[in-house]
């Protein structure tokens, strides 16, 4: 296929990315969970026949724009496209070929024109339970966070394999939630698939060469930018909450970042080795948020896809907590893998002051709660923002999830799902740390068990004993709190709330940036 000429790109790029936004918003539209309607931890994406990346919706979560292509390769790899039929779906939520714990399913399914596959449409989602200890970081094993599902069909040429969906049903708590999401998945594929296919028809489009056109043109753009910093090699490091029985109860995250002309490579020697407990965070996960926060720094102008990371290296030591070996523990990755964008922005901060920003408050602070109510039994899952850190120009922003993108879920929601009273979420006025600017206020919630069962219940609250550092000279947010009926309370941990039990949760302010005045 001969270049095509930038207008044309651009008009085929924003109908193919609108293509996206469709399916997303089918499977928006159609989900069953708060996690898809409210918290919009999902990601749509569009693939070559090799399981390139070409475009993703407007609305994903970052870590999984890099997960999801490498799921469809391994899809490839295992089955094979010329297996594959029409009416295909394939599915997994294996961590180390999909997005790093569990709790997310990895769906695909083949495009095909004239008989051949053309490419896939793919979506990743939080499901609304997955069987299992609650999520939370004192999970020791992969065993204990739930059901486990190798890459598989769940529609075989448009039949449901029904063993799996009776397996998918036994082993979780809301199994209508669960499979209503899995179902909406599916609907969200067919759409894109569909549309690509509309596309096709009406501009004539080879898709093959399109593909390869953005992708190369996108590469090029990453690289020019990456050239426009210094060769040199950037180092900084990250301390942050670990389990208890570690001395000091702290993780190390030690970042190296080299830039050699036209290409970046990311070493994370030196960090803490893995651990036995579920904030290990696997390869693919680190490869992801490691080139989104680099992606954001370097060409945030560009389209997100295979060609925005083509020059980016990323290598941790197997066995340590930013590599680990199967089966760890991985669950609370978040807690762990959100920090990886502050590590490379303190990295760079000497060679790019104007675009990096001071370290967050918000990595992963999340509430699991699971009963009955009545008859009914209910599963929620809720995240909570906290203070963003704050750049040369700007203070950081309040009450927000970076570098997850994830939404705070309404207080209406929550109560209408569980037996629970929310006594206040506000924002925590002062958490931020001072600077020149001044890091994001973190958020203040509590609640109070009103069900008369008592239900098992989950949290993730990050940044208890390490708080958000500053960055030049700014100074670090406040740390975040953790009560249950108030008493400080370990956060990481399952616990059984009864009738009348209150929590308080007061996550992290983001830290400040440059020397406060005066």
């Amino acid at each position: 296929m001969s270049a095509i000429d930038p207008v044309t790109l651009e008009i085929l790029w924003t109908r193919l990315v609108s293509a996206v936004d469709e399916a997303a918003a089918t499977f928006v539209r159609t989900s069953f969970s708060t996690l898809v309607r409210e918290a919009n931890d999902y990601a749509v994406v569009l693939t070559d026949r090799k399981g390139r990346n070409v475009a993703q919706s407007s609305q994903s979560i970052p870590s999984f724009i890099s997960t999801m292509p490498v799921t469809i390769r391994h899809f490839i790899e295992t089955f094979g496209t010329q297996n594959m039929r029409e009416g295909d779906a394939f599915i997994t939520n294996d961590p180390w070929i999909g997005t790093g714990h569990l709790n997310d399913a990895s769906l695909a399914i083949p495009i095909f024109r004239d008989g051949i596959v053309i490419g896939f449409a793919g979506v990743v989602s939080h499901l609304p339970d997955v069987g299992g200890r609650l999520r939370n970081a004192a999970n020791r094993e992969l065993f204990e966070e739930g059901l486990q599902i190798p890459p598989m069909r769940i529609l075989d040429g448009g039949k449901p394999q029904e063993l799996l969906i009776q397996i998918i049903r036994a082993n979780v708590r809301v199994p209508d939630e669960t499979m209503g999401d899995i179902w909406a998945q599916i609907a969200c594929c067919t759409t894109l698939a569909d549309r690509l296919n509309v596309l096709i028809d009406e501009t004539g489009i080879d898709f093959d060469g399109f593909a390869d056109e953005v992708i190369t043109r996108t590469g090029k753009a990453m690289q020019e930018a990456i050239a426009a910093v210094p060769d040199g090699t950037y180092r900084y490091v990250i301390e942050n909450d670990g389990p208890a029985e570690m001395p000091g109860g702290i993780i190390r995250i030690a970042c190296s970042v080299t830039v050699a002309g036209d290409r970046i490579a990311v070493d994370y020697t030196g960090s803490s080795d893995q651990v036995s407990l579920a904030i290990n965070t696997v390869a693919n996960y680190t490869f992801a948020y490691s080139a989104y926060a680099l992606k954001a720094l370097f060409a945030p102008w560009i389209p997100n896809n295979e060609g925005s990371f083509a020059a980016i290296a990323v290598t941790a030591p197997e066995g340590s907590i930013l590599n680990p070996t199967k089966p760890a523990p991985c669950g609370a990755r978040g807690m762990i893998g959100h920090l990886l964008p502050p590590a490379i922005f303190g990295a760079l901060a000497p060679v790019l002051p104007d675009r990096v920003q001071a370290s967050p408050g918000s990595p992963s602070n999340n509430v699991q709660l699971a009963s009955l109510r009545g008859n009914v039994r209910y599963a929620i899952n809720a995240f909570i923002g906290a203070g963003q850190g704050a750049g040369l120009m700007q203070d950081g922003t309040s009450a927000i999830s970076f570098p997850s993108n994830l939404s705070n879920t309404p207080i209406e929601v929550l109560e209408s799902q569980a037996p629970i009273e929310v006594k206040h979420r506000r924002i925590r006025r002062g958490s931020g740390g001072r600077g020149a600017r001044n890091g994001g206020d973190g958020i203040s919630f509590a609640f109070e068990m009103y069900g008369e069962s008592p239900a098992i219940a989950s949290f993730m609250v990050n940044r208890v004993r390490r708080p958000a550092g500053g960055l030049a000279g700014g100074e670090p947010g406040a740390a975040a709190r953790f009560e249950i009926n108030g008493k400080p309370t370990e956060p990481s941990g399952q616990y059984v709330l009864r009738q009348g039990d209150t929590v308080l949760i007061e996550t992290a302010g983001g830290g400040g940036f440059g020397k406060p005045n005066g």
